[in-house]
């Protein structure tokens, strides 16, 4: 019962306001992208043999920061697939659909250096031959593949992208990149907000371990990483259903045919688990995320006795 109540929660919470939130259908191909992050993340703070304070003079201050930067723009990637049974036809057809497509996303604003056609691949289809008793396999046309990529700066513009392709029957979403133009700005701020943290560290660590900390601090690590949201989707199939079992005398009488469970896709990033602090932490929408671990080392200074 508590199952079925909050399945309809969620089926509630989806029908409020919704925005431009999409990875595209490579969310099939994985899962987990929360977990890998966060193990790549706990893998910065692995002290290896060699990063091991040298003396008992010394000792490690560090600072882990994530920052939720939203993208300048974006590019979508939709997938076109033709079959046919002759090369010449597979490439007349989906010129065609191409020309549709782009002359319907350049009334939308799209400009044409905004839109690239990428070829991705040509394969021969086999089918078989019944004679006699024999199958016998044979060449019976070709399929053609490409990609066509659209670059555009508006989020909101994604759904409409999906109608004017839906109506040259392209029906493959295959991603959306998030494009941050300025990384070097996010770098700075991350050192920034990381540098801060040190030294707030450091003068909590000498009130109350009764040390001093003796400059220049040696920067023992800095290690940056970046988290898009193509890669942040995860997935989960909701459903409750019952059990049948079957007695042996009557286990061929029956054939199950079960309902079709819809996964429902969701992005999942990383939360302040494990950061001092988080810059920008209101996510209401897919964000790359930015993080930056940083570890400087200082002499703890000596008293003379």
């Amino acid at each position: 019962m508590n199952k079925t109540i909050l399945a309809l929660l969620l089926i509630l919470a989806g029908q409020g306001v919704c925005t431009a939130q999409a990875s595209g259908n490579i969310g099939y191909s994985q899962s987990g992208g929360n977990a890998r992050a966060e193990q790549n993340e706990r893998n910065k703070r692995v002290l290896a043999k060699e990063d091991a304070p040298p003396s008992a003079t010394s000792m490690f201050v560090e600072a882990s920061v994530l920052m939720n930067v939203k993208a300048d723009e974006h590019v979508a990637v939709f997938g076109l697939a033709q079959e046919c049974v002759t090369v010449a036809e597979c490439n007349q057809k989906m010129d065609a659909t191409i020309g549709q497509f782009s002359g319907d996303l350049k009334r939308l604003g799209i400009a044409s250096g905004d839109i690239f056609v990428d070829f991705a691949a040509q394969n021969k289809i086999y089918g078989f031959q019944l004679e006699g008793n024999v199958a016998k396999e044979k060449l019976v046309g070709f399929e053609l593949k490409k990609n066509v990529n659209v670059h555009y700066q508006d989020k909101l513009l994604l759904d409409k992208l999906l109608v004017a392709a839906a109506q040259s029957k392209i029906f493959d979403l295959i991603k959306v990149d998030y494009i941050v133009r300025d990384t070097g700005v996010v770098h700075n701020r991350l050192a920034e907000e990381a540098a801060r943290l040190i030294k707030q560290k450091m003068a909590r660590h000498e009130k109350l371990l009764g040390i001093k900390l003796q400059p220049p601090a040696q920067i023992f690590a800095e290690r940056y990483s970046a988290y898009f949201p193509t890669e942040m989707y995860d997935s989960y199939t909701a459903y409750e259903a019952e059990d049948v079992s079957r007695r042996s005398y009557d286990e061929d009488k029956y054939i199950i045919q079960r309902a079709r469970k819809s996964r429902t896709f969701f992005f999942n990033p990383l939360n302040a688990d494990g950061f001092d602090a988080v810059i920008n932490p209101i996510v209401i929408e897919p964000v790359v995320q930015f993080t930056l671990y940083l570890r400087v080392k200082y002499e703890v200074e000596q008293s003379n006795k």
